[in-house]
């Protein structure tokens, strides 16, 4: 059965374009700006790039949640390949057999390919699946092998990840709309990339300043900062902390959600602004724009008020913030560099958050005076981003022209 020679392709971090990076990278394709394989920056920076997005979701009978968008989430993947003028080929069946046919048959054309799986039901993942809840993400397959019952797959981790082909059929099925998919891609377009780029920053520039496509104005952009901001800090409002995360397990939800979408979920870290700002680099040398890279500084300033904000979430000043904020991050990290090989510390860590977690109903760690100083320490810092990228968008329309 197939298995691709020299699969080496581990880089991409987020599900979509690094993936899509890992993909290109195999085979051979190169960025015509700068002769290296297309990097995962500019292919955000394509997809819609930075963006902000506050929301809250509570649900009976479970804690809720806090989410942060720290790129553009309006179609992001299609959007990347119809720019970048890449074919693409997508079978989909209902059918069991067939599914894994049109699988094989992509490897033996000596290509990968992007499968859709349920990411929370892989054997490599360390977090607990609630019943009733999937997560469909594409991962890269680049090869199959029967005999031995394993699937290699490359998926955010730095190291080679595989499944059994029973759990990959399983992962496949979960999700009618992307059921059974496989997908493979022509080469990108490099007369289209001038073009992908300035409607990728045109995007970005609409989502920080302009009404969605879908969705509340506050929720997106620079209107959601100050959203967040004020929901932290006027007690009264309707959807304020004080009403959605009071002290206990709720507020501990609150702070651990936001800084899990800040530096974890397909990421690693600084909500991707350091990425942003390294697209914006190649962009100044795409369009012939130098004034761009200025405004890359200035996301990498954002990215480092980003780790701030972190800190401000999950403080040093509170032991027990801090020892959570240190055990997500370790988790993170002993995937993204060990893989599978560190499940079983991964899992370890996960108990060890549990007990955290359990402790914040009993004993919560904060008194009412450090839980205003904690929400007033994170508006101050959620306003100070605020800041720093409505200047930094300002300057990038003017670059643009």
């Amino acid at each position: 059965m197939p298995v691709l020679p020299n699969y080496h392709q581990f880089d991409g971090c987020h599900w979509e374009t690094g993936t899509v990076r890992n993909y290109f990278d195999y085979r051979g394709v190169k960025a015509p700006h700068t002769g290296k394989p297309y990097s995962e920056a500019l292919l955000l920076g394509v997809s819609g790039g930075a963006v902000m997005g506050y929301f809250v979701f509570a649900y009976e009978g479970v804690d809720p949640q806090a989410r942060i968008l720290t790129r553009n989430t309006f179609d992001p993947f299609e959007t990347m390949l119809q720019r970048l003028g890449v074919v693409q080929e997508l079978r989909h069946t209902a059918n069991p057999a067939k599914a894994v046919q049109n699988l094989l048959d992509a490897l033996e054309d000596g290509t990968p390919a992007l499968v859709w799986v349920d990411m929370l039901g892989l054997p490599y993942e360390h977090q607990n699946q609630a019943e009733g809840v999937w997560l469909m993400f594409p991962v890269l397959v680049y090869g199959y092998d029967a005999a031995a019952d394993r699937v290699y797959i490359a998926d955010r981790a730095r190291v080679p990840l595989s499944t059994t082909t029973g759990q990959l059929a399983d992962l496949r099925a979960r999700v009618k709309n992307v059921k059974n998919r496989v997908l493979t891609l022509d080469i990108p377009d490099p007369e289209k990339l001038p073009a992908a780029v300035q409607a990728g920053i045109w995007d970005c520039i609409t989502l920080y300043t302009e009404k969605p496509p879908k969705g509340a104005r506050h929720n997106f952009g620079l209107a959601a900062y100050r959203k967040w901001a004020e929901m932290l800090t006027c007690p009264n409002k309707k959807g304020s902390w004080a009403k959605e995360f009071p002290p206990g397990p709720k507020l501990y939800a609150g702070l651990t959600w936001a800084f899990w979408d800040i530096n974890i979920f397909g990421k690693g870290g600084q909500a991707e602004r350091d990425v942003y700002a390294d697209f914006l680099d190649e962009a100044a040398l795409i369009l012939r724009k130098a004034g761009l890279r200025d405004v890359a500084r200035q996301f990498r300033v954002s990215a480092a008020a980003w780790d701030d904000l972190s800190r401000a979430l999950l403080p040093d000043w509170s032991p027990p913030l801090a020892e959570t904020r240190e055990l997500m991050l370790r988790q993170h990290r002993l995937f993204l560099e060990g893989g599978t090989a560190s499940l079983d510390e991964r899992q370890a860590i996960g108990q060890q958050l549990k007990v955290l977690r359990g402790q914040m109903a009993d004993d919560f760690p904060l008194s009412e005076a450090e839980t205003t100083r904690l929400q007033e320490a994170i508006a101050e810092q959620v306003l100070r981003i605020h800041d720093i990228e409505a200047a930094a968008i300002e300057d990038l329309k003017g670059a643009m022209g």
